[in-house]
């Protein structure tokens, strides 16, 4: 969990994202890493069920992770849900095949995180997307 090889490969590799959690409320954590991530190229693709159907930043918008088409590729879902949430995103990710999952700052648990280890899903936990891309950019 955390290692840093995995850190650079999510961030410098393949650009799909899955936010879960997004909010379209720019104040939102979800929203200004979204915002910042998409400025450096990564496509963004909104998961909150409150969007049902709603195109956000001309991306459809889905429920739950399940519902993103299996042709469309997701190198990695950032979460943005409280704990007592995970256990059905774990879920929805193992059920759709992800290989890694993000669990931003303050908002992992660790039961969620050993079931998606054991369901063969990479996990950077308790980290920001937005944080440790600016890292790496800056370490060149």
């Amino acid at each position: 969990m955390n290692d840093a090889a995995l850190i650079h490969d999510l961030l410098t590799g393949e650009r799909t994202i899955a936010v879960v959690g997004y909010s379209t409320d720019p104040t939102r954590p979800s929203n200004s890493v979204s915002r910042y991530l998409r400025g450096q190229g990564f496509r963004i693709i909104p998961v909150n069920p409150k969007l049902r159907g709603a195109v956000v930043e001309r991306e459809q918008s889905y429920d739950h992770l399940t519902d993103i088409p299996a042709a469309t590729h997701i190198a990695l879902a950032d979460i943005f849900r409280r704990g007592d949430f995970l256990d059905a995103v774990v879920d929805d990710a193992s059920a759709r095949g992800l290989t890694a999952m993000w669990f931003q700052l303050g908002l992992g648990n660790v039961a969620a995180t050993t079931r998606a280890k054991s369901n063969g899903i990479r996990v950077v936990w308790d980290r920001c997307t937005a944080i440790e891309h600016r890292r790496l950019q800056a370490e060149g």
